[in-house]
């Protein structure tokens, strides 16, 4: 039987799953270091001997990463590494009960509303007044800044309304204000993040108002790049795109999922879309925007999707000619609309499906990134890794899209700061650049 460990308590958080996942950390590690708690993110030792592991829970890869994650830090607390273990997120809200059963050497589960029950059970008391202020985990020059919560639509194959409830934006003026507190500490650019962006505003402001939130934000000063994720294509706010266009702290780049585009598979995820209204959205993107980049992701292997299906989206796919291109295998969720149906493709089907769709888009992208050769792009860099600085075009966002690698012993360059780089070679997914005088 081990014994309790003498050392002084030190917190480490474990964050898994999307950029909210991340956001919903930062705040809960700002909470805890106002109350003096000593926190650390994602700890590679074992300093620390409590943890709190934010989950996801939204597919099943997702799901067993976080159990796997779980487990693991039951075994060492069993070998007396960790004397407490707390699991919050979405997977502990979706599955309380039966992760209680199932893993009992946990100490605590809780939900994602949860965070005053968290910091209490962690011996910190919940200060209204850090509204906004939180410890970040990415790089000092960027940030995300999450404007809403929850999520009102009724797509049939998703969890996240059973684990983040209704749609809830925040204020104009928290925002604001939480994007000042950001510059002051360095951040330059600002990821918006939401369950879907769309409907910022129709609870607060009674109307989509994304538009104006991003007129106030683009007044802070030291923020020089705002970035747009997770836009429903549904009644999207065609105004942003107008503001899009004539301010340049306004990335020139959106991430709008669109998931599948034949119409019967549309309809059956309830997307409250089709194929000619999904592609003229796209065209007036274009013409609104010249040269904006779109990011969006797919799913393939849904209930029912036919052969006939999946060549109507690959050959969408290639007219579409998408910048930037994320493919997934449809996940059978429990409670959601779509579990009603057969998961009737195969898995080595669905799996089939999402490589070929990510070979069309890799020339794409390819194609796409030998035209920039030549061509000089601002950029942010982000950071340094073993010989090459890591950086950024206005139209790659963190972790998911193009980065350019500049040689770190034949240029200085300072991290967190912009420069101008000329692209000098590309392959699919990098590109490779030299710093050019302004």
């Amino acid at each position: 039987m081990r014994t309790k460990s003498l050392k002084k308590n030190k917190i480490n958080v474990v964050t898994l799953g999307c950029s909210k996942n991340v956001y919903d950390s930062e705040v809960l590690m700002g909470q805890l270091k106002a109350s003096g708690k000593d926190v650390t993110h994602e700890a590679t030792n074992n300093e620390a001997n409590i943890v709190v592991i934010n989950t996801c829970g939204f597919i099943n890869n997702a799901k067993e990463e976080s159990v796997n994650t779980i487990l693991d830090y039951v075994d060492r607390k069993e070998q007396g590494l960790v004397d407490k273990i707390f699991v919050t997120g979405c997977l502990s809200e979706r599955y309380k009960p039966d992760l209680e059963a199932e893993i009992p050497d946990v100490d605590q589960y809780f939900g994602t509303t949860d965070l005053p029950l968290l910091l209490k059970a962690l011996g910190a008391d919940y200060k209204h007044e850090l509204l906004g202020e939180r410890l970040t985990t990415t790089p000092k020059n960027y940030a995300y800044l999450k404007i809403s919560e929850g999520c009102d639509r009724p797509c049939s194959f998703c969890a996240i309304p059973l684990m983040r409830g209704k749609h809830a934006s925040q204020s104009i003026e928290k925002l604001v204000k939480e994007a000042e507190n950001l510059a002051k500490d360095g951040v330059k650019e600002l990821i918006l993040i939401a369950q879907d962006l769309t409907y910022y505003g129709l609870d607060l402001y009674k109307k989509r108002n994304l538009a104006e939130l991003l007129e106030n934000l683009v007044k802070v000063e030291g923020i020089e790049w705002i970035r747009l994720h997770y836009a429903f294509p549904t009644g999207f706010p065609m105004d942003v795109l107008e503001l899009m266009k004539r301010e340049p702290k306004i990335c020139n780049y959106i991430d709008i999922p669109l998931q599948h585009i034949a119409d019967n598979v549309l309809k059956s995820m309830r997307r409250g879309t089709t194929y000619a209204k999904t592609t003229q959205l796209l065209k007036d993107f274009r013409a609104a925007v010249p040269g904006i980049t779109i990011r969006t992701t797919l799913i393939v292997g849904y209930p029912g999707e036919t052969e006939e299906d999946f060549e109507i989206l690959k050959n969408w796919v290639k007219e579409m000619r998408f910048e930037r291109l994320g493919c997934f295998t449809y996940s059978h969720e429990e409670n959601t609309h779509a579990y009603l149906l057969e998961d009737d493709v195969p898995a080595d089907v669905k799996q089939n499906r999402a490589n070929e769709i990510m070979d069309i888009q890799a020339q794409i992208s390819w194609d796409s990134n030998q035209e920039k050769i030549g061509k000089t792009f601002r950029c942010i860099i982000d950071r340094k890794e073993g010989n090459n600085f890591v950086a950024r075009t206005e139209f790659d966002s963190p972790d998911v899209d193009n980065e350019v690698l500049i040689d770190a012993s034949k240029h200085y360059l300072k991290v967190g700061e912009f420069a101008m780089v000329e692209i000098y070679d590309a392959t699919e997914f990098d590109l490779y650049g030299t710093p050019v005088s302004k």
